[in-house]
């Protein structure tokens, strides 16, 4: 399917909702928690309706925002695209710009925002701030070791926030590379949000190594036995010099596929491959075409993966940032962005994207 050519597809804002909708019935059994799905269901509805009125200006909004609120972590996990790529001595952004991020986002019709780091649970007050702003879905990106009682009696009022926590496979892969005791901590987060009945999600990074148990059906039925719903896999990007040989082999990319649709079609959760599940949109949705990323610092960027920006949050409003020269070049080029091989397709292309920052 092609990328219409004002924005991104409209498949991809209907597929949203579709998402949400799917979310409703993995989680029927709950009231509460049907309840809450509607909510969040007619507030993405009116974000499109947003979206939909700003693009009709000329001012594409994409409805996935991704948002690493902090450098700072308390793990140093192998391979952490995070501390190479976008770690910095500037200031982080305060509390005060990132509420009125949050609010701008809101008005612009921003969707889902996903929030990352480092550990974003290093800046609660960037948490209490989203679920402050209930029209977005906030997907908390977690390595899950700073979860207490009261942060677990706080997830359960805030409707529109989902914890995802990160596990790489069973306790010898998380551990290998999150650090001893690394999945046993997770487990016993599962089992408090579990008891709480809080929905939550689990992130892997699937690498040549871990793929065989990440996807094994021995992996994901107990993780949803234990009350996951989300399962977000991302493909290894070899950040870190002599890790290619880390990237999924073809065969495997191949069987991603293949477990997807299974695990679609027999489990009562939801299943998302990044960037595998943008090919149904034509490929690459990075620089404002589906998503983009914000750093900790302010800097508007096409995707974690191309860490280039030429708007910073700290001097322009987000509504200013997204006419990015730099995001309308990457998106008006004509230059093929594919990631039919599992791989991202800007970091495959990270010399010709650092030629358009350069660009007079």
């Amino acid at each position: 399917m092609s990328v219409h050519a004002r924005g991104v597809d409209p498949a991809f804002d209907t597929s949203i909702l579709d998402v949400l909708r799917t979310g409703i019935r993995v989680t029927r059994g709950s009231p509460r928690l049907a309840l809450r799905g509607l909510h969040l269901l007619r507030d993405q509805q009116r974000a499109a309706r947003r979206r939909d009125g700003h693009e009709k200006l000329g001012v594409q909004v994409p409805p996935f925002v991704i948002f690493s609120i902090t450098g700072a972590c308390n793990l140093t996990c192998a391979g952490c695209y995070a501390q190479i790529l976008h770690r910095a001595t500037r200031p982080e952004m305060s509390d005060s710009r990132v509420r009125t991020l949050f609010r701008e986002a809101r008005q612009l019709g921003v969707s889902v925002m996903l929030l990352a780091g480092g550990e974003p649970l290093l800046r609660p007050n960037v948490l209490a701030e989203a679920a402050a702003t209930r029209e977005i879905l906030f997907l908390l990106f977690t390595n899950g070791s700073l979860f207490d009682e009261d942060l677990v009696r706080a997830l359960r009022g805030m409707r529109n926030v989902i914890p995802v926590l990160s596990v790489e496979g069973g306790a010898e892969e998380t551990d290998a590379r999150r650090g001893a005791g690394a999945h046993e901590r997770v487990i016993a987060v599962m089992a408090e949000l579990q008891a709480h009945r809080i929905v939550f999600g689990t992130s892997t990074t699937l690498t040549r190594t871990n793929f065989a148990t990440a996807m094994g059906e021995d992996f994901v039925r107990p993780l949803v036995g234990r009350g996951c719903r989300l399962f977000y896999y991302i493909n290894y990007v070899p950040v870190e010099p002599g890790t290619d040989d880390l990237e999924l082999t073809a065969v495997q990319v191949a069987e991603l596929d293949h477990h997807l649709a299974k695990y679609r079609r027999t489990m009562r959760a939801l299943f998302i491959a990044f960037p595998r599940d943008e090919l149904a949109f034509g490929g690459c949705l990075a620089a404002g075409k589906g998503f983009l990323h914000i750093n900790a610092y302010g800097d508007v960027q096409p995707c974690p993966f191309s860490p280039y920006s030429d708007s910073n949050l700290a001097e322009v409003s987000f509504r200013e940032a997204l006419a990015s020269p730099l995001f309308h070049a990457i998106r008006a080029e004509g230059v093929t962005l594919d990631e039919s091989d599992g791989r991202c397709a800007l970091w495959k292309r990270r010399e010709w994207v650092e030629g358009l920052v350069r660009r007079p």
